[in-house]
Order: structure tokens, then sequence, then C-alpha cells
């Protein structure tokens, strides 16, 4: 028996070697070759930036504790901070649904900004209530394939957000809707659209959410702040502020502390000035005016923001 093993596994060896060899021997063009080559030294590169950037955080790390800064939580206290002990018991839902829409390197965008959104809430004192609904194909895939993504403390759902929550208990955020979150509300899910597509499918999130009867709102940028680019904002940006609003409860502070300098943000003058005198505005933008769908518990005005 051993010798008929033996005799076994040095075919399969040679059946490697001649694969191997075929492959060797596949003729490649200059281009095709250009790009291993490129390749090759990326991983090189990759590697040994890896380790100068673990050298220089460990260096300002050290730094900040010597001047006494906050250097943030430590490893043991994020082990605790989980979302099953949070205070915080806001859901939070990134809709993952639209891997027909986006291209490969969009979905690992849309990835990279899962992974911000998840650092962000970990790392919070009291945690969002986190659901990724409608996990499946290519974005599946591609988070199954970062190492500790199923180690995440998150709700993972293969099935839709509506699937998973009451229709009227859900509030999509879009760019696209007419209505302004004015608070959250613990008794509400808000969505937001799992979509990396660079402005090419405008108002998506909004229409499906209008077809399946789901009530929308955006966030109120345009009452505290002015934007010199688009409005359009990453996923983990409306995520981050969503969680700091949690933490706040103040709007005009949750966009000051997540926007990038980059969109060239600056106060809208006359709402700092009645936030200072703590009275009432009379500005046309801060003006309270009930919403038809008030049962969503969602005012409506009209102000340009962010999906």
């Amino acid at each position: 028996m051993s010798v008929e093993l033996t005799h076994e596994k040095t075919d399969d060896s040679v059946c490697a070697d001649k694969s191997q060899s075929q492959i060797d021997h596949v003729p490649m063009s200059k281009n095709q070759l250009k790009k291993l080559k490129k390749r090759e030294k990326w991983l090189q590169f990759k590697a040994q930036k890896r380790l100068v950037e673990k050298e220089k955080r460990k260096k300002r790390l050290a730094e900040m504790r010597e001047k006494g800064d906050d250097i943030g939580p430590s490893r043991k206290t994020l082990k605790r901070n989980s979302m099953k002990h949070s205070a915080c018991q806001q859901k939070v839902v990134i809709d993952c649904s639209f891997d027909d829409y986006m291209t490969d390197k969009d979905i690992t965008f849309l990835t990279q900004q899962l992974q911000h959104s998840y650092a962000a809430n970990r790392r919070a004192e009291n945690p969002l209530q986190l659901y990724v609904c409608g996990m499946r194909g290519r974005t599946k895939q591609r988070l199954d394939s970062i190492g500790d993504y199923k180690g995440w403390d998150v709700f993972k759902e293969e099935r839709d957000y509506n699937e998973v929550f009451p229709k009227e208990d859900i509030v999509y955020l879009s760019s696209e809707s007419a209505n302004i979150l004015d608070q959250l509300d613990d008794r509400k899910v808000y969505v937001i659209g799992g979509l990396v597509d660079h402005n090419h499918h405008k108002g998506l999130c909004h229409r499906l959410a209008e077809e399946k009867g789901i009530a929308h709102a955006q966030l109120p940028i345009g009452q505290f702040l002015h934007l010199k680019s688009r409005k359009v904002l990453t996923i983990n940006h409306v995520f981050e502020i969503l969680l700091r609003f949690t933490e706040t409860k103040d709007w005009q502070t949750s966009f000051l502390a997540v926007l990038p300098q980059r969109k060239g943000v600056s106060v809208i003058e006359e709402v700092t000035e009645t936030r200072n005198n703590g009275s009432e505005p009379n500005h046309a933008v801060l003006e309270k005016r009930k919403c038809e769908t008030n049962e969503q518990n969602i005012e409506p005005k009209e102000d340009p923001d962010t999906r």
C-alpha cells in the first residue's frame, strides 16, 4: 500500500511540475511582462512601506505619551467596546445591494469605506448598532478576502434591509430627498446607500426608496455649512457624521469634525450667531415646517446635501 501511495504522489508532483512548466513557457506580451514586473516591484515596496509606517506610528505614539496627549482607547478598552454593551441603540444600515451597478474597482473602494466606517464605530465609546445588509456577490467575496472581516462586531445580513426591518421604521438617507433630517430617532433605522459609482447613477438610491415606499431624508448640511465642492459624501463620512451626532447632539459640530478640508467648508454666520445667543433664528433655512410624512419623524426643508 505504501508503495502505491508513493507512486501516486510522484505522479501528482510530475503533473504539477508539467503544469508549472507549461505556465512558465506561456508567451507573454511586452505589456503583460511590464505589468507583471510592476506588480512584483509594488509588492516588495508595499511590505517595506508597511514596516516604515509601523515604526513611524510607534515613534509618534511614544512622543504623544511623553507630551501627555490623548492617544485614544487602548486595545484592552477596544475589546470591551462592543455594540452589545453600547449605551447607544441607534441602528444604522449600509445597503450593499448595488453589485450590478459597480465595477470591480468601485467595489474595492466600497469595501475600503466599509472598513473606515467599522474602524470609527469600533473606537467610539458607545458604538452605533451597525448593520451591513444585501451582502452578496462580488462585495461579499471581496469582504470575505479581508483577513479580520469575519471577526467584525457588525450585524451581517445577506437579506436586503427592507426584509430585515419593518418598512415603517426605515429612513433612507439620500441627497435627492426633499426632507431634511432634524434629529435621530432610536426607533428608526437609518440606511446609507453602499453605492460607489462616481455619480454615474445619480439619484438611484432615492428612486429605489420611493419605489419601495420607504421614507427618505437628507442630512441638514445646507442649514449649517457652505461647501465649495459637491455635497455628495463618502459612505464612511455619512456614517461618522451620524456617529458624532449621537455623541454631541449637534449637527454643526458633527459636520466640522468629519468633513475633509478639501470640501471647502465654511460655517453659515447667522446660524453660528444664533447658536451663541441661544435664540431661535429668523432664517429661511431654519424655518420649521411639518412634513406631510410627519409619522416618519422627518421635517421637510429645502436644502441640498449628501447621499
